[in-house]
């Protein structure tokens, strides 16, 4: 299995400004305020790529399904950090499943070394783009100083 292998199975498609590929595989009823219920999606991550720096309204819960593990950057409200790692060695400390809490600054590459990582992602109520916030660098490295060279390879303009 390829990248370019799951990309023509699933009918995968560039994510605006995030980066990667991906496919919305559903959505829920809709909701008086507009939203869906609920979304999920399936996605792509290669080595010449990342997701992009950005926060969401409410949760979001990544899922592992395939190829390399993928190392997330996270950036809480309350100016904390934290490292975790999508993969299958659940023992050795990886996630097959990880909950990401609302208004957390996420981003994510493949590992080192890596090539490639098929992922979904799953919120309730479900994702519109106008609920995702991009990443500013500058910003970002203003309020969480010690990762700004993360931060730097993890934003777009």
């Amino acid at each position: 299995m390829t990248p370019d292998d799951l990309i023509t199975h699933y009918g995968l498609e560039p994510i605006p400004r995030e980066g990667g590929l991906f496919r919305q595989t559903w959505a829920g009823p809709g909701r008086p305020d507009g939203r869906p219920e609920g979304t999920a999606i399936v996605a792509l991550l290669t080595s010449d790529d990342f997701s992009a720096l950005h926060r969401l309204p409410t949760d979001e819960i990544w899922h592992f399904y395939g190829g390399d593990p993928l190392e997330l950057l996270l950036l809480a409200p309350d100016g904390t950090t934290s490292t975790a790692v999508l993969g299958p060695d659940v023992l050795g400390g990886q996630h097959v499943q990880l909950t990401i809490p609302a208004g957390t600054w996420m981003g994510g590459r493949v590992v080192a070394g890596g090539e490639w990582t098929l992922f979904g992602c799953t919120m309730a109520p479900g994702f519109t783009f106008e609920g995702y916030e991009h990443g500013d660098a500058g910003w970002l490295t203003a309020r969480y100083p010690a990762q700004a060279d993360r931060i730097a390879r993890l934003c777009r303009s």
